[in-house]
C-alpha cells in the first residue's frame, strides 16, 4: 500500500516541484538582470559597493534582510485573501515573491564569496544544488520533456520565419517571382 501511495503521490508533486524552480530560475535570472541595470544608478551603485565588502556574517544578514521585510506583506497578502480579497492578495503575493527575488538575486551576486565561505551556507546552498541536479535529471528523463523541447523548437523555428527582416526578404522575393510572371 505505502509503495502504491508513494508510486502515485511521487510524479505529481516532482512535476510541481520542477514547475516551481523552472519559474524560479527564470525569475532569477531575468530580476538579476533587472537589477544589475538599476545597480549602475549612482545611488545604489555605492550600496552595492557597501555590500560587496561585507565580513561573511555581514553578508548573511543582508542575504536574510529582503526575506524578512517582506514576510509581512505575505503574511497581510493572506489576511487579505482570508477576508474575501482573494485577487488583490495574490497580486501582493506575486508583487512581493518579484521584488524578494529581484532583491535575494542581487544581494546573492554581490556577495556570493563571502557567502561560501560559511560551511553551513555552502552545505545549504551545495545541498539545494543537488537536489535542483536530480530533479532536472528526473524531468529531462521523462518523454513529456522531450515533447514539450521538441515543441519549444518548433515555435522558436516559425518565430524566427516571421521576424521583421524576414517578413521583408519574403516580401521581396515575392514581388520579384510576380514581375518575373508578368513580363513571360
Amino acid at each position: 500500500m505505502r509503495r502504491l501511495l508513494k508510486k502515485l503521490i511521487t510524479p505529481p508533486l516532482m512535476w510541481l516541484a520542477a514547475l516551481i524552480m523552472f519559474t524560479e530560475e527564470v525569475l532569477w535570472d531575468a530580476l538579476k538582470n533587472i537589477m544589475a541595470a538599476i545597480g549602475r544608478l549612482p545611488v545604489i551603485r555605492g550600496i552595492e559597493a557597501r555590500i560587496a565588502k561585507l565580513p561573511p556574517y555581514g553578508a548573511a544578514a543582508v542575504f536574510l534582510i529582503p526575506g524578512c521585510l517582506l514576510l509581512p506583506v505575505k503574511i497581510s497578502a493572506l489576511w487579505l485573501i482570508a477576508n474575501g480579497h482573494a485577487m488583490l492578495g495574490a497580486e501582493l503575493i506575486v508583487l512581493a515573491k518579484l521584488i524578494g527575488t529581484a532583491l535575494v538575486a542581487r544581494i546573492f551576486t554581490l556577495t556570493r564569496d563571502q557567502l561560501m565561505t560559511l560551511s553551513w551556507f555552502a552545505w545549504i546552498y551545495n545541498t539545494i544544488m543537488r537536489w535542483r541536479a536530480t530533479l532536472y535529471g528526473w524531468v529531462e528523463a521523462h518523454d513529456a520533456w522531450h515533447r514539450l523541447q521538441a515543441m519549444r523548437a518548433r515555435f522558436k523555428a516559425w518565430v524566427a520565419r516571421w521576424k521583421p527582416g524576414r517578413i521583408g526578404q519574403r516580401l521581396r522575393a515575392i514581388q520579384r517571382r510576380r514581375r518575373r510572371t508578368v513580363f513571360r
